[in-house]
């Protein structure tokens, strides 16, 4: 579909979840951060009583940048058929997060499935949710650098991206997850001491 018959809310760019073909079991939601917590409120009270998940995506040359993705679930509460128990009203609400300032509130408060699946989107994009009660990092250590699931991320790792690659460790040489050994570690040893400035 060309980019001009696209959809699009408040001068936001392309939403990929337009061009994809459409899910017959989920409603989707797309909506901005001032509007989630009414949003999943009002959700809540027509049913959709379990968030599965809370997820991040990283949409780089995209405005806004990230999406914040809210898997909700309404399971029949009244006593119900076979199908409606197997076919239960699944919705995804997908809010749009600027890069600049990755900011959406909390809803820890409403459901506590959310607690820890908050911490893991703003441990991995960065995204910080306003009113978490505990918010850090939850899969890496304190100090880490970085959130590692943005698309800008180094692909070695802040640290090890400032320590130069041997330009004879190639795939053909080198054995997958083989450490270096003998001349291959004196070689790798005497490179990076060159690019220290190290070298005796």
């Amino acid at each position: 579909m060309p980019s001009s018959q696209t959809p699009s809310i408040a001068g936001y760019a392309l939403d990929p979840t337009t061009v994809r073909p459409p899910l017959s079991d989920a409603e989707i939601l797309r909506i901005s951060p001032d509007e989630l917590r009414e949003t999943l409120v009002r959700l809540r009270e027509e049913g959709c009583s379990m968030l599965l998940d809370v997820g991040g995506v990283d949409y780089l040359a995209r405005v806004p940048r990230f999406d914040v993705v809210y898997h909700m679930l309404a399971l029949p509460t009244a006593p119900a058929s076979v199908a409606e128990v197997g076919t239960p009203r699944r919705v995804r609400v997908l809010v749009g997060v600027p890069g600049d300032h990755p900011h959406v509130p909390s809803v820890s408060d409403l459901w506590r499935s959310a607690d820890w699946a908050e911490r893991e989107v703003y441990d991995l994009f960065g995204i910080v949710f306003d009113g978490h009660p505990d918010l850090r990092r939850i899969q890496l250590p304190d100090e880490w650098e970085g959130h590692p699931l943005r698309k800008d991320y180094p692909l070695r790792g802040p640290a090890r991206e400032a320590t130069p690659r041997p330009s004879f460790a190639l795939k053909s040489n080198v054995p997958a997850g083989a450490p270096p050994s003998g001349k291959v570690a004196e070689a790798l040893r005497q490179q990076i001491a060159r690019v220290r400035g190290e070298e005796q």
